[in-house]
């Protein structure tokens, strides 16, 4: 079998991959035909089922592994298969592992991380707020450590919340850093929790699809109630401190239309936003080289930047 990131236009293509959605459509001229997403470790692909009544066709449901026979062709700039032969594959005759879609980093060592960032805030309310989620409620810490970041566009892979925590972590402890003028305790902490509402956001793998939390609130509105639960638990905790701390998470993403409930009105604020910012395009662009092949310079348009991608030359 080949993984999904090697598939090329013009293959042929047979082994067990999980189904991870399936829908009947109708054609402009009435023929019914099913719509599937295939799964495995490396990424997803698109698939038809053209002829669902064929007499290769058996029956499968989604999250199923399904072992299938196709040919790989491209449809409107994307990899598209087209499913010839199928049979709901047998427990046994997979490994769940090679179908989820991983981080590259060791998930306990990042946690560890993690709470050694936690470790550093000083403000007794702050660091109370962060034990209480990520020590404390073992519920939300195993979520986070298995969630990710996104149903698609950046790290959306098993660990992939963790691994983007982190890395916005870093870069505003850079910032503090360099501008006094930033809090660094109400940073730090506002960038461990600014994604958390996605815990409740998404579903886990081998869904990773919108939970009915999420499709009605989304992760930002999401983050800023867990952090007022929270709060209330704490003996004392400032509301102004609250507010504030809240008031980074529903800015986390700088702009009304891209669906902060506020703009930044904070410097903490506007340092979240850049470093959320910074590490989405920068693990877009990761995974984006990573899923091109291998010599090919310029990689095609790319919507999320709205332009033309092109590696970057080889000078040594």
């Amino acid at each position: 079998m080949k993984y999904i990131n090697e598939l090329r236009e013009g293959n042929r293509i047979s082994g067990i991959y999980l189904c991870k959605h399936k829908q009947s459509a109708v054609t402009k001229n009435g023929k019914q035909y099913e719509n599937v997403i295939l799964q495995d470790k490396t990424g997803t692909i698109d698939a038809k089922i053209w002829d669902p009544n064929s007499m290769g066709i058996r029956e499968f449901e989604a999250l199923d592994y399904v072992d299938i026979m196709g040919d790989v062709s491209s449809f409107n700039g994307a990899l598209q298969v087209s499913i010839k032969n199928a049979r709901k594959a047998e427990e046994g005759e997979y490994n769940p592992a090679d179908y989820l879609p991983t981080s590259r980093y060791d998930i306990n060592t990042m946690y560890q991380e993690l709470l050694s960032w936690i470790g550093t805030v000083k403000n007794q309310y702050l660091s109370e707020l962060l034990t209480y989620y990520f020590i404390q409620d073992q519920e939300t810490a195993k979520r986070f450590r298995m969630s990710s970041a996104a149903k698609s566009v950046h790290h959306g892979f098993v660990g992939g919340l963790l691994e983007h925590t982190l890395s916005v972590t870093r870069f505003c402890d850079f910032m503090v850093k360099s501008y006094p003028i930033l809090n660094r305790d109400l940073l730090i902490t506002a960038a461990i929790l600014h994604d958390i509402g996605k815990t409740k956001e998404l579903s886990l793998f081998p869904q990773n699809d919108y939970t009915n939390d999420g499709q009605l609130l989304g992760h930002i509105m999401i983050g800023a109630e867990m952090v007022h639960d929270a709060a209330q638990k704490i003996d004392g905790f400032p509301q102004e401190l609250e507010n504030q701390l809240k008031h980074c998470i529903l800015a986390h993403h700088g702009e009304l239309e891209y669906g902060s409930p506020k703009k930044p009105a904070m410097v903490e604020a506007v340092a979240l936003n850049l470093a959320d910012n910074a590490d989405a395009k920068m693990e877009t662009l990761t995974e984006l080289f990573d899923a091109a092949p291998a010599g090919n310079e310029w990689l095609g348009y790319n919507r999320f930047f709205e332009s033309n991608i092109r590696r970057t030359g080889d000078f040594s």
